[in-house]
């Protein structure tokens, strides 16, 4: 039907701005990068990209970074912004693609991946970083 269509399309480009966020965060040494399609299992949202920095320096940088190639290469804005003021956990929200990213011991502690173990994980490869 037409509408599955235009959930597919609509699903598939909430994919590749997930893929371009991880990307970024490739780019910038963050890791443990995954992503999990929650479509079925949020009503809002369909990607989570988590990801972990080495220190609350990083994880802020490696959200501007999201930010700035989000809106940059796709014309997206963050529409919330959550943690960044200890940036031991900060959420970027986007509506269809939600950002979590940790310091690894905020990350070890809360466990996402095991909360949204029924969410199907996407294939994700980063793209060689320029030099």
């Amino acid at each position: 039907s037409e509408q599955e269509e235009a959930t597919i399309a609509a699903h598939r480009e909430s994919i590749a701005a997930a893929e371009l966020a991880a990307s970024a965060i490739a780019n910038k040494k963050g890791d443990e990068i995954l992503l999990l399609d929650v479509s079925e299992l949020v009503v809002v949202t369909d990607v989570f990209v988590i990801a972990s920095g080495s220190s609350n320096r990083h994880v802020k940088t490696l959200i501007e970074d999201v930010e700035h190639t989000l809106k940059v290469e796709v014309g997206r804005r963050v529409l919330r912004r959550e943690g960044e003021d200890h940036g031991k956990w900060v959420l970027l929200d986007y509506g269809d693609i939600v950002i979590h990213v940790f310091d690894r011991e905020t990350r070890d502690y809360y466990e996402l991946e095991r909360l949204w173990a029924d969410a199907p994980r996407l294939e994700f490869a980063p793209a060689a970083a320029e030099a």
